[in-house]
């Protein structure tokens, strides 16, 4: 089927007018945020576990022993202060494992807000680029301001005062 003219096909729009130019306003840049969780490491839970585990044998064996003596509260004694002392080297591993992973959370996030401050820049960019070709120059023709008539007209003379 064919318009008035003859030449064009019939549309919904008037057939002697150009087809409507479709315009795509960008409004504002859309952000998104990217939220990593990781798991820490529970190495140092399992180490404090274990050594208290140790430490703990070592203490019922003393103790289901039947006699004793002096060298037996020195035995004790010293695996009291073993026992103290794995305590103390699985609570320092446990610190170190969780100072380690807060230290990967700090750096993931660091490298987040640095992909996103990009992100932001990229786009802000891009909407200037955009909001540039969009827009053409106006051009505002006026005539020029003609003088206002005079009704006597300036005579100079070489005897006319100056001031």
């Amino acid at each position: 089927m064919t318009g008035f003219n003859k030449d064009e096909p019939v549309t919904q729009y008037d057939p002697n007018q150009p087809p409507p130019v479709e315009r795509i306003v960008v409004s504002e840049p859309v952000y998104t945020e990217t939220v990593v969780v990781q798991r820490e490491s529970n190495t140092g839970w399992w180490i404090a576990g274990g050594l208290a585990v140790v430490a703990l044998i070592a203490i019922f064996f003393l103790l289901s022993n039947g006699g004793r003596d002096d060298q037996t509260e020195i035995e004790l004694a010293q695996a009291r202060a073993d026992a103290l002392a794995a305590q103390a080297q699985a609570d320092q591993a446990v610190l170190q494992s969780q100072i380690n992973g807060a230290q990967q959370s700090v750096d993931i996030a660091r490298s987040e807000a640095a992909r996103a401050q990009a992100d932001a820049i990229r786009a802000a960019a891009e909407a200037r680029t955009e909001m540039a070709r969009a827009s053409q120059p106006v051009i505002i023709q006026a005539p020029a301001p003609q003088p206002a008539p005079s009704p006597d007209v300036a005579t100079v003379t070489t005897t006319s005062p100056q001031p």
